[in-house]
């Protein structure tokens, strides 16, 4: 059933190809004449009741096959007329009961026909069908954009998304091939009328030599027979053009043709009152009887009254359930389980900085949001949930809150009208603004105006635009919450990502080995200390050779780490540069293997406060040496205390990384600038 179903139209276009060169008896031909004009009939029908173009997305295919088989059924009957003289009852019928036997009325009645057909509908059709495929074409760009907007917003998922952005590139494809559909109709009608010709022309001679009739007799014969068989193309090729004008012409629209023009035309029944008296005054006033013009003033007045009454009880009742859903939302337990959802990722603003995201004032917010989502993605392998953006008149008109679920973060102040100007160490007097702090990286800063812009880029000021300051700010909020923002449901649409590529592997780690949970415990241990999960091939294939062994996941990541060791090397060395770090003498080293306690639960660290002092102001000079020294500050140790060194430095030094010796390819030049010893 399923082969019949696929082969059904090649067989079909088969068949019809076969009509244009075997002949058909008269009574077959007459059969598929009826269908044809059945056939369009359905498809025009089939328009007429379509709620937007894309429910009927096989038009243009539709089109060139209804040609094609009209033009089969005009060679077919073209042969039937020339060889035998008829052509079979349909065409009779047309060309002597339509036409009343009337050859010069029959092709007045033709020739208007295809007027209206070519000149009106299928030009018209043509044009629209054009600027309809360009414009929507032009207006891809925008609706991908509105979209993302929409998604970054939260007002709609992935999916939706996904079906939006689908439904769009398919009214792209419609448009552009309706564009082309439309010369089908335009070529149709011109074969008509050559066709047309062709039969008068060649039935005159026919006649003449081998049927031996007068010339008049044969004109009369052979044109009759013509012109049935145009009017019995033409009233199809009428149908289909008709379907097309009405399938390009549609716009946005909520319910079928005609339900659009009885709302849309009757949505005002007091208008109706004025066509009344037009109508009826028409017929009062001037030589048009009244017995014409009062039934249809009386009916449209009559049909005014009813609607405006029918619009009046709509109204009552569609406000009174309007309440009723109020009132049933505000009874249902739904509608406070629905106040404990909690964004993961939130950005409220002051109604000063409403601006910045509103696209209508030349706000671009959300377009750096989903720029912010795919950096972190490249960078972090982290797939960032969407992010709430929405104004807060609690805030001061010009401040901005970042919060991470559901608790503040960041924070920072925008000047709208100004720029943030950061000096690179040199301090230019003459650089005049706003003193503030740079909200992403804390450095002091100057808001300037636009005058002063200017100069201060030219006295080497790094100068920003505030939305690149809050995208900056945003971006470095969203890096360092990173493993607090990676939670289950995200590792498990990695972990499905993966398992497209690599089956066999996720199947051997999950759930055999590893739990979701540990996998996002392990993961997010690399993202605390800002090490890229992106490459999740080799953690996945680092867990499934060690969990054998272990399932304590501190030092799961250790392992993981090391497996990583070229993609650290890369992250904290400049190319062909040596690494110069802040290594950890024997003597501490041996304090801290000496200081950890092991537990069911784990391993930790346990050392005694004043050591811990001592320990922490030693690290600390170290450090600020680098630091002054215009190095950026990392700690160095062995790979047995790398996690417990880790863990004593946490609290109090987050940023500074601390790497093991296994975790640095052995070509890197590695230069100790200190030791620290007990």
């Amino acid at each position: 059933m399923n082969f019949l179903k696929q082969s059904t139209v090649p067989i079909v276009v088969v068949a019809i190809v076969m009509m244009m060169v075997l002949p058909l008896p008269t009574p077959l031909l007459s059969f598929l004449l009826i269908i044809n004009i059945s056939l369009s009939l359905t498809i025009m029908l089939v328009a007429m009741f379509t709620k937007e173009p894309l429910q009927f997305s096989i038009f243009p295919s539709l089109l060139l096959l209804t040609t094609l088989f009209r033009l089969a059924l005009n060679v077919s009957t073209t042969r039937s007329i020339l060889t035998v003289g008829t052509a079979g009852n349909v065409i009779e019928t047309f060309g002597e009961f339509v036409v009343m036997g009337k050859p010069v009325v029959g092709f007045v009645v033709f020739l208007i026909l295809v007027i209206i057909q070519f000149i009106v509908i299928t030009k018209g059709s043509e044009r629209v069908a054009e600027v309809a495929a360009r414009f929507t074409l032009d207006a891809m760009p925008g609706k991908q954009m509105s979209i993302d907007a929409d998604l970054n917003a939260g007002l709609i998922t992935e999916q939706d998304a996904r079906a939006r952005r689908r439904k769009i590139e398919r009214e792209a494809d419609f448009y552009g091939a309706m564009d082309g559909a439309s010369k089908f109709v335009k070529g149709d009608a011109i074969a008509g009328i050559i066709i047309l010709i062709v039969n008068v022309i060649g039935g005159l001679i026919i006649g003449m030599l081998e049927f031996g009739l007068s010339i008049g007799e044969s004109a009369s014969k052979f044109t009759l027979l013509s012109i049935g068989d145009g009017l019995v193309s033409q009233i199809p090729a009428l149908l289909i053009s008709i379907a097309t004008g009405i399938i390009v012409t549609r716009a946005a629209s909520e319910g079928n043709l005609s339900e659009d023009i009885t709302s849309q035309i009757f949505a005002f029944p007091k208008l109706l009152y004025i066509v009344a008296g037009t109508i009826g005054m028409l017929g009062l006033f001037t030589p048009l009887h009244p017995i014409l013009t009062l039934p249809i003033a009386s009916v449209l007045a009559i049909s005014g009254y009813k609607m405006q009454k029918t619009q009046i009880q709509q109204k009552i009742i569609s406000e009174q359930l309007e309440d009723q859903q109020e009132m049933e939302q505000v009874r249902s337990p739904e509608n406070v389980v629905q106040l404990l959802q909690v964004d993961p990722i939130e950005f409220e603003f002051g109604y000063s900085l409403i601006p910045l995201a509103d696209a209508k004032q030349g706000g671009d917010l959300l377009d750096r949001v989903i720029m912010i989502r795919r950096q972190i993605a490249l960078e972090m392998g982290l797939l960032v949930p969407v992010i709430r953006i929405r104004d807060n008149i609690q805030l001061k008109p010009n401040q901005y809150v970042i919060k991470i679920k559901g608790n503040k973060v960041a924070e920072g102040e925008l000047l709208l009208d100004h720029y943030l100007a950061m000096s690179t160490g040199i301090e230019d007097e003459s650089i005049i603004g706003l003193e503030t702090t740079e909200p992403a990286f804390g450095l002091p800063a100057l808001w300037v105006n636009e005058e002063m812009r200017e100069k201060a880029e030219m006295a080497g000021y790094t100068v920003v635009d505030p939305p690149s300051v809050v995208a900056t700010h945003l971006t470095e909020v969203i890096k360092s919450h990173s493993s607090e923002i990676l939670g289950r449901q995200e590792v498990k649409s990695l972990v499905d990502h993966v398992k497209e590529s690599q089956p066999a592997l996720v199947d051997e780690l999950i759930p055999g080995l590893l739990s979701i949970g540990e996998i996002q415990k392990v993961l997010a241990n690399l993202l605390k200390e800002k090490i890229s999960i992106r490459n999740l091939v080799t953690i996945f294939e680092t867990l499934a050779d060690q969990a054998a062994y272990t399932k304590d996941t501190s030092v799961l990541t250790e392992y993981v780490r090391q497996s990583l060791s070229r993609q650290i090397t890369l992250q904290f060395t400049e190319p062909n540069q040596a690494l110069y770090v802040v290594t950890i003498g024997p003597n501490l080293e041996k304090k801290f293997a000496d200081s950890v306690q092991q537990t069911e639960q784990g391993s930790y660290l346990a050392v005694d406060p004043n050591t811990s002092q001592i320990i922490y102001r030693k690290i600390t000079d170290q450090i600020n040496k680098m630091i002054q020294s215009g190095r950026s500050p990392i700690i160095l140790t062995s790979p047995i205390i790398r996690m417990y060194v880790r863990q004593f430095m946490e609290r109090t030094m987050p940023d500074v990384p601390i790497l093991s010796y296994n975790e640095l390819e052995p070509n890197v030049e590695v230069q100790s600038v200190g030791v620290v010893n007990l």
